[in-house]
């Protein structure tokens, strides 16, 4: 994720919650939110034979997508009735997994906070079909509406029931014993320079116990991977995409998962805004730094640098949460 840089401190404005944004961010140019090739271009028969059976409809014109970190297969389809559609297409075996997953929360979650679904085709290559997005505002740049916005739409899921089926965010603790994970591999974080061997062997106790604690259990919707290139804010509503990670969970954890990248798109400083959950706070970071260092994803090549530019912002956010020593 890109980092903003000036030459001089820009001004600064203090927003709803207290939380402090960079005039600057609103100098940069918008993500096109479904950056199209050519218009020529469309999937396979197969799957347009499809997504007309779904829809009703037949289609007039494609535009592929390739912004975010899937491989999935997604496009963006005209229809004949003058309606558009966004499809996402299974792509390998993986991918198959989390597109049932995903729809497994569409079916059943009833909230305007999700795309609306249009249609679902769970054979071989399964395809989903959901509202066209691509009008609404996809951050960054942020500003203090827009990070206002997205805080209440975090506030409604941490009161929001989660299906009694959908899995526990504490059935694999495992997921989240990253500083676990860095003491028995310093080598790796210590490798991303972002800290000292001597600050590493005070802190490393602190971290491991910290995280050990952290309650991931709870009965709210977690929608567990609360980032930009998931959120679309719409004039009358804040839409999160990609579901596949839906779960039951604390009612804090999405907010203390998105705050690093929040900060590292130009937003608030995550301590800025809260330092109450420190056990959380040590969780997420401790996921990052035990994943940046690692090799890249087949699944998302550019995972890894989104998580070390997360971590950029998580790990001093956990050195204030609990009381170590400055970076």
């Amino acid at each position: 994720m890109p980092f903003m840089s000036t030459a001089r401190a820009p001004r600064r404005v203090r927003s709803t919650r207290g939380a402090l944004l960079d005039q600057s961010i609103a100098r940069r140019i918008p993500r096109d939110c479904y950056p199209a090739i050519s218009l020529a271009m469309r999937p396979q028969l197969r799957t347009i034979e499809r997504v007309q059976k779904l829809t009703g409809s037949k289609s007039v014109a494609w535009r592929k997508i390739d912004r975010g970190y899937t491989v999935a297969e997604r496009w963006l389809a005209k229809l004949e009735n003058g309606s558009s559609v966004f499809i996402k297409q299974a792509s390998d075996q993986d991918t198959e997994g989390w597109l049932r997953a995903e729809y497994k929360a569409y079916e059943a979650l009833d909230e305007n906070f999700l795309p609306k679904l249009i249609g679902w085709d769970g054979g071989d290559d399964p395809i989903l079909v959901l509202e066209d997005l691509s009008t609404g505002f996809w951050p960054p740049p942020w500003s203090n509406t827009h990070v206002e916005q997205v805080l209440q739409l975090l506030d409604r899921l941490a009161i929001t029931t989660a299906p009694h089926h959908f899995p526990s965010l504490a059935a694999d603790p495992t997921v989240f014993a990253g500083w676990a994970g860095v003491a028995n591999e310093p080598s790796g974080f210590l490798g991303l320079g972002l800290v000292s061997r001597a600050w590493l062997d005070r802190a490393l106790p602190v971290l491991v116990r910290a995280e050990a604690a952290a309650e991931l259990a709870g009965d709210v919707l977690v929608h567990g991977d609360p980032r930009s290139d998931n959120m679309c804010l719409l004039p009358n509503r804040t839409v999160l995409v990609d579901w596949n990670g839906a779960s039951r969970g604390n009612p804090k954890f999405d907010l203390i998962a998105w705050l690093p990248s929040l900060h590292a798109e130009g937003g608030p400083a995550p301590w800025r805004i809260t330092t109450s959950e420190p056990e959380l706070i040590a969780a997420i970071s401790g996921y990052f730094a035990y994943r940046a260092w690692q090799p890249p994803l087949k699944q998302g090549p550019a995972v890894r640098q989104l998580q070390l530019a997360q971590l950029r912002s998580a790990l001093p956010w956990a050195a204030r949460a609990l009381n170590l020593a400055r970076l």
